[in-house]
């Protein structure tokens, strides 16, 4: 997520393209760095969930997970973009720190997407959460504070005896941390060179747990790497290319039905991926590479995306 550094940790930097967004001292890297906080949202979010067309159908409140809350543009670009639709949303964001939120609304004219949301940003800071009408609709803001990999893991640890006899998940698999089953997930952590507790294998593992199988949910990611595909397949997830972002040709997109996919991975992409030298997920917090294990190149051969 966006770090443990106080406000002094962060800093307002100017992008290429004219617009702000904030860089993180302690990680030493920017958030949204390419095309800026509300392009990359509205396209690696908003268009590739496809949240207006999937809200317009949808009956009940729609649930986000916001995993790596940051200084909020994709939660608020996502509201922003959605608010003219009557479906009622329940946003569930979540970061370690709450930091890069506040230096970011004091900066709040420079990023410029905080706009109308100055006052359910500042319950957020203030008392974690928010009920408000938003245009056409309501929103239930939570957020929890807290380190997201330990999370999901307590909260599988603590569900399992309670498993269906089938072994899926009940419907409302978040309920340990009062957050229901997601429809769509912002994940943006930062880089698993910097960041690797975020990009295991036992933390997609965990989230895929969490979802429920009669709940369509998608999770797009800004990256395309092997080892991150490859993560969120063994991980249970379907998973395919996503759309370009910036100077990223490709993203990520995974979920756990194939009909939320429209350019699903395929067997060429497979035997890439077994010829790469970068294909094996990371088990634990520590940031390495290396080629699939034989054991992994059966599952995912086993997989039933490829089957």
């Amino acid at each position: 997520m966006r770090g443990p550094a106080g406000g002094d940790g962060y800093q307002l930097v100017q992008l290429n393209n004219g617009t702000h967004s904030l860089h993180s001292l302690a990680y030493g890297e920017t958030f949204h760095p390419v095309i800026g906080p509300v392009a990359e949202a509205q396209a690696l979010y908003v268009k590739q969930l496809r949240l207006r067309e999937r809200l317009q159908k949808h009956a009940g409140d729609f649930v986000i997970w916001d995993v790596g809350l940051g200084a909020a543009a994709n939660a608020l670009t996502v509201l922003r973009a959605t608010r003219d639709l009557a479906c009622p949303i329940r946003l569930v964001s979540f970061d370690c720190t709450i930091e890069p939120l506040a230096f970011a609304l004091q900066h709040a004219d420079a990023l410029g997407y905080f706009g109308g949301y100055e006052t359910q940003v500042r319950a957020i800071l203030e008392q974690h959460a928010i009920h408000f009408t938003d245009g056409a609709r309501t929103v239930n803001w939570q957020f929890h504070l807290g380190d997201f990999p330990a999370l999901l893991a307590a909260g599988t640890e603590r569900r399992s005896p309670t498993r269906r006899a089938s072994g899926s998940p009940s419907r409302h698999a978040g309920s340990e941390t009062g957050a229901p089953s997601p429809h769509a997930i912002l994940f943006d952590a930062f880089s698993p060179a910097k960041n690797p507790a975020m990009w295991t294998l036992p933390l997609f593992t965990n989230l895929f747990r969490r979802l429920d199988p009669q709940r369509p949910c998608a999770l797009p990611t800004y990256s395309r790497s092997t080892i991150m595909r490859v993560t969120l397949l063994l991980a249970g997830f379907f998973v395919g290319v996503g759309h370009a972002t910036g100077e990223k040709e490709e993203t990520t997109i995974a979920a756990n039905t194939l009909d939320l996919l429209t350019e699903p991975l395929d067997h060429r992409w497979l035997d890439r991926a077994r010829r790469s030298h970068s294909a094996e997920p990371m088990v634990d917090s520590v940031y390495r590479i290396a080629p699939l294990a034989a054991e992994s190149w059966e599952k995912l051969q086993a997989h039933p995306q490829f089957t």
